[in-house]
């Protein structure tokens, strides 16, 4: 648990270092654009493990910052395609390289022993973790029509 609140922490603070009043689940649904590329409404609910509507409000909230981009999927005119913006990605960018220069200076405060460890074990931990949180970290097994990331949950293209 004390791993668990130090990255979220790390992600509040990071989060907190951009003039972009955003939450913490409003960046999770970002950083989940920007790791999955376009992708459809109702797949990116599933991803953040959410109702569509909810996924909706969500997205509403980041339009309004201009952050993303919501369109008619042109193969299937009943399916919105979300994207980030340029303004969107490169806040991502800002916020991810800012937990990262954080976590490393964490980790170069460990003693060298320490450090060399820590790799292997976070490595064994995310493996365990398998798919627990896909929304990051797309199934290999989906597929990509068009650019667009099928939904896993409807098969049909």
């Amino acid at each position: 648990m004390a791993a668990s609140r130090l990255i979220v922490a790390l992600s509040a603070r990071a989060l907190a270092s951009v003039d972009v009043p955003l939450t913490l689940p409003q960046l999770r649904s970002l950083v989940a654009l920007h790791t999955c590329g376009p992708i459809k409404l109702a797949a990116m609910a599933a991803t953040l493990g959410v109702t569509p509507s909810t996924a909706l409000r969500m997205v509403e909230r980041l339009e309004t910052l201009e952050l993303t981009d919501r369109r008619v999927n042109p193969d299937n005119r009943r399916e919105v395609v979300l994207r980030l913006t340029t303004a969107g990605e490169e806040l991502v960018d800002r916020v991810l390289s800012h937990r990262r220069a954080a976590i490393r200076a964490l980790v170069e405060r460990l003693p060298a022993q320490e450090r060399a460890g820590l790799v292997p074990a976070l490595t064994a931990l995310t493996a365990a973790a398998g798919d627990l949180d896909p929304g990051l970290a797309p199934a290999e097994d989906t597929g990509r029509l068009a650019g667009v990331v099928d939904d896993p949950l409807n098969p049909a293209p």
